[in-house]
């Protein structure tokens, strides 16, 4: 949580590059830590899906749109893609979960850039927009 979950906060909302750098670097640590456990599970603590997936998902879902671009949590080039095992596992939630019919991720991902006025004051939306076929959720 304080690693990936707040970290992007973090990188988003820090005021001083010192806190960002620290930031930064801690969610990099947490996206790798969660790396190497996917890479040989299917979930983040074995077998079955536990509070760690549910409380880290709506992050994972955001991060290319949002997180990584907006809050450069992680610099600006980091996307959950380049997580072979993170990837993975978020395909499997999205699909064994049906998650598509409970979240709109473009809906959630562009409302950080309408709402959010500090980090984005003209309102500028991405172009082109996160999609679920950029995310590899939609084939």
């Amino acid at each position: 949580y304080n690693l990936i979950n707040n970290g992007v906060y973090k990188c988003g909302f820090s005021t001083k590059q010192e806190a960002y750098n620290v930031a930064s670097t801690n969610v990099c640590k947490g996206l790798q830590k969660c790396e190497t456990l996917l890479q040989n599970q299917t979930y983040l603590n074995g077998d079955k899906i536990t509070e760690s997936d549910l409380l880290l998902l709506p992050t994972i879902l955001r991060y290319d749109g949002v997180y990584s671009p907006l809050f450069r949590a992680g610099g600006v080039h980091t996307r959950i893609r380049d997580y072979p095992g993170i990837q993975r596992w978020l395909e499997h939630c999205w699909e064994a979960y049906d998650l598509e019919r409970t979240i709109d991720v473009e809906d959630a991902c562009l409302s950080y850039y309408r709402q959010l006025f500090p980090l984005n004051p003209g309102g500028l939306l991405p172009n082109p927009p996160i999609t679920l076929e950029a995310m590899g959720l939609r084939k």
